[in-house]
């Protein structure tokens, strides 16, 4: 379930970056493409911070030898 999550929140970050593209080879006059950037940052970020929350509460446990 908590996988399911982080990737829906990572696809809402690349849709929003496509869209944020789209809006910049438009050459649009509207502010959609700082809309779709401000999104993009805010999904980012709230992505992070609950993959940190899930560690924290052990949900999701890191490996212990990444080599």
């Amino acid at each position: 379930m908590i996988k399911l999550i982080i990737v829906i929140l990572l696809f809402i970050v690349i849709f929003n970056l496509f869209k944020a593209l789209l809006a910049m080879t438009k050459n649009d006059q509207s502010k959609q493409m700082t809309k779709s950037l401000g999104l993009r940052l805010m999904f980012s970020v709230f992505t992070l911070v609950f993959i940190l929350l899930m560690v924290g509460l052990g949900f999701i446990t890191p490996n212990p030898s990444p080599y």
